[in-house]
């Protein structure tokens, strides 16, 4: 492989402007195809084959009216004052009708008087006809809990103006708080930004001249928005590129490499998205990945580069193809290694998640490309400026890293101190993680200062908080050629009512073929409560009371129910997918290393490494520890895709310090150095470049921590931590400790085993054999 790449890597050099012009014609057909294709991004996640999602499913068939999801708005004023003056009650009519001709919003008014006509019109008809559709379209629980709270003594009651009710809205017994919930006919996550910020923009309206305070909820504020965290992290990536390469030119290849490599890879992703789901989080993980590894690749071999025209005063050219020929080869395998990683989420079946993995998994493999050919193009283009005349003038003083060297003879002295005292720390911060909640943020973790928490906080106030996660609950008889009566539905509404954490039941209505019936629950709890949860699992159990008196099958879905589910289902597969990890990351770096131990304790550190991230993550985001220091307000559950996310990034990240550092180990071991000396003199080689790429990193993720979405800044966090602790803590010092303590020892392989391996040449041993034997015959490359 290494001759191959050393070839390839000559030929680049040597003609700079084809590898160039193919790049150019390959970034010119993802611009062109994008832009007759366009960005076709959903905010939608969903998992097949959960309850809610099959649920769901039925009920877009049977009764699409109530199968969409639900926006509401709270109108407040100050204390001691009320809603219920004329010109108040005027602008919220206002803000309702605007929002409710809105595209992909259910006119609940239109419905309701259609819904009687037909009712009128069907006297002593089918009893579930055309009246029960009617009434299923009322869909919006603010409407069901109007005429719920007329029937019951509740804290809360209609909007009445001129004694007629305003559709969806209903009001604190103070009047002092007004809940306006409505319906789209699509879930949440599919409904189009512009919706969004137009219903916004309506009930934002009420406010003006009014004394009111118009508060959207968190449904409505997951509006798309800018970040200049990509930014702020290519910025400190310059900066550590100029301080480690040593000049503007050298700094500047990484950087451009990595951006063209993003380009083509979200760009395609975006111009192909017509033909595939393509969720809002997918070019995310590519950006994020796509970045990193394009800076991390070409930083080492630009660096191997100048180490040989400095180190060994070889040519640039020379010292290009042999950096693509042997440095090329351990990024080529560190890339494979990533790719296959990112692959293994295919396994698991979750949709979205196969798409954020093929996404990333493309685009570290254009970054790997790039590597190998446009970047040795463009040093064909810089040729010997690559390096500066001082730097080769000075070149015999800094043959040696004092730092790294006095560094790994530290680690080596007190090598059983730090192993001890290493897996102790980050066992202790391990220990959170045990009690990790995922879930999906909602409004109840959003900051003090938002309107989303503010909605919350309002609505949980005046009404409950169960308000701000209402359940769809469908009733489906077990024989399907019964039919629902209104005696049926009365009693399972009476007995839902019964339950302990139900605050409100209200029926929806009724399917066409007469079998189904449809109910929006309140629980008590909120949203993301465990109280929730337990509600959720009691209404599906086939055995529960009302399954079993009634004859019915009851199924739960909505928002609430869908992000339950999802979060379990990750949750559920979140080992499997590290137990792929680990079996593949075995595999892959026995066959690049030769050696039974190297795999093993590699593996052991990112496991260790990785638990140690989700367990500070998990004491920051879930338990608040230092929350004020990190922008936000109030713990609450992490991101249920963010472990595997992360996971599939860190560990891409940490099998490229670990295949670097240890191959130039390996190297200096292959090359004549033995135990104890040769872990210091391959940490000498590539020590630098590990550690500037590790805090390019750090910069580059911990920007994200600035966002103010919380779910980006729980990202970015768990990354930048986890760079932190795999890079200086793993790779940096635990390594060399367990390298040194086993010496040779470390490169021991059955001999049945090496035979039967295939010898990858990573370090490049086979081709510096043969440049020998050239130079030797006098051959001229």
């Amino acid at each position: 492989m290494s001759k191959f790449l050393y070839a390839l890597g000559k030929k680049a050099y040597d003609k700079p402007w084809t590898f160039i012009l193919i790049w150019v014609v390959v970034l010119g057909i993802v611009g062109t195809v994008l832009g007759i294709n366009g960005v076709h991004i959903s905010s939608e996640m969903k998992i097949e084959g959960t309850n809610a999602q099959q649920v769901l499913d039925k009920l877009k068939v049977e009764l699409p009216q109530a199968s969409g999801g639900r926006g509401s708005a709270v109108f407040t004023v100050p204390k001691g004052e009320r809603l219920d003056t004329p010109e108040r009650l005027n602008a919220i009519t206002k803000a309702v009708n605007e929002v409710y001709n809105l595209e992909y919003v259910i006119n609940t008014a239109k419905l309701m008087e259609e819904a009687a006509k037909a009712a009128a019109a069907s006297a002593g008809g089918a009893p579930n006809g055309a009246a029960a559709q009617g009434a299923a379209a009322q869909g919006a629980a603010g409407q069901g809990a109007q005429a719920q709270a007329a029937q019951q003594q509740l804290p809360y009651g209609p909007l009445m103006i001129n004694g007629v009710p305003v559709p969806g809205v209903i009001i604190s017994a103070d009047a002092s708080v007004a809940l306006f919930q409505f319906q789209f006919t699509v879930q949440e996550s599919s409904v189009p930004a512009k919706i969004k910020e137009a219903a916004v923009e309506a009930v934002t309206k009420a406010q003006e001249g009014t004394g009111m305070k118009a508060l959207p909820s968190e449904s409505l504020n997951k509006l798309s928005t800018t970040n200049p965290a990509e930014v702020i992290g290519l910025v400190v990536a310059a900066v550590v590129l100029l301080t480690t390469l040593g000049s503007i030119v050298a700094a500047g290849l990484p950087l451009m490499v990595s951006l063209i490599g993003v380009g083509v890879g979200v760009g395609g992703a975006f111009a192909i998205s017509k033909f595939f789901h393509l969720t809002s989080v997918t070019p995310v993980l590519a950006l994020m990945i796509g970045l990193a590894v394009g800076i991390d690749y070409s930083l080492f071999i630009v660096n191997r580069q100048r180490r040989l025209i400095l180190d060994q005063g070889l040519s640039s050219r020379e010292a290009a193809s042999r950096a693509v020929g042997t440095s090329g080869s351990a990024v080529l395998f560190a890339g494979l290694t990533v790719i296959i990683a990112l692959c293994g989420m295919l396994v698991m079946g979750i949709k979205f998640l196969s798409a954020m993995a093929l996404v990333a998994a493309a685009t570290v493999l254009i970054c790997v490309l790039l590597s190998l050919t446009l970047l040795p193009a463009l040093l064909g283009l810089v040729r010997e400026r690559i390096c500066t005349a001082k730097e080769r003038a000075h070149a015999a003083e800094n043959t040696r890293h004092n730092v790294a060297s006095k560094w790994a003879k530290s680690v080596i002295r007190y090598r059983w101190l730090l192993i001890v005292a290493i897996i102790a720390i980050l066992g202790g911060a391990a220990i959170p993680f045990t009690q990790m909640d995922l879930g999906f943020p909602s409004g109840a973790t959003a900051n003090l200062d938002s309107t989303s928490r503010q909605s919350y906080d309002a609505t949980s106030t005046a009404f409950g908080e169960g308000f701000n996660g209402p359940l769809v609950v469908v009733a489906e008889l077990a024989d399907p050629s019964g039919k629902v009566t209104p005696a049926l539905i009365g009693g399972i509404v009476q007995e839902l009512q019964k339950n302990k954490d139900v605050s409100l039941v209200t029926p929806m209505g009724v399917n066409q073929s007469g079998n189904m019936a449809i109910m929006s629950i309140i629980p008590k709890s909120g949203p993301g409560e465990e109280d929730t949860k337990s509600l959720v699992k009691e209404l599906r159990s086939p055995d529960s009371d009302i399954a079993q008196k009634y004859k019915v099958v009851l199924g739960v879905t909505g928002m609430t129910a869908m992000n339950i589910d999802m979060s379990a289902k990750l949750s559920e597969v979140f080992p499997i997918y590290v137990g792929i990890i680990v079996i593949l990351s075995c595999i892959i770096l026995l066959l690049v290393f030769r050696s039974i131990l190297v795999p093993v304790k590699a593996t052991a550190g990112f496991v260790l490494s990785i638990l140690a991230t989700f367990g500070i993550t998990t004491a920051v985001f879930q338990w608040g520890w230092l929350h004020s220091l990190f922008g936000f307000d109030t713990g609450g559950p992490l991101l249920s895709f963010m472990p595997i996310m992360v996971t599939g990034i860190l560990y891409g990240l940490a099998m490229d310090y670990q295949v670097f550092l240890v191959s130039s180990m390996r190297e200096s071991y292959i090359h004549g150095y033995h135990g104890r000396e040769a872990v210091v003199h391959g940490y000498e080689q590539a020590s630098r470049v590990v550690v500037a790429a590790a805090v390019i990193m750090v910069f580059v993720f911990g920007g994200f921590i600035l966002a103010h979405d919380i779910m980006i800044k729980q990202i970015g966090f768990a990354l930048t931590i986890g760079i932190l602790i795999d890079a200086f803590i793993i790779r940096m010092t635990l390594v060399p400790a367990l390298m040194a303590l086993f010496g040779d020892k470390a490169w021991w392989i059955p001999r049945w085993l090496d035979r039967l391996l295939p010898n990858l040449d990573v370090e490049g041993d086979k081709l510096m054999a043969e440049l020998k034997a050239q130079d030797a015959r006098g051959e001229q490359r």
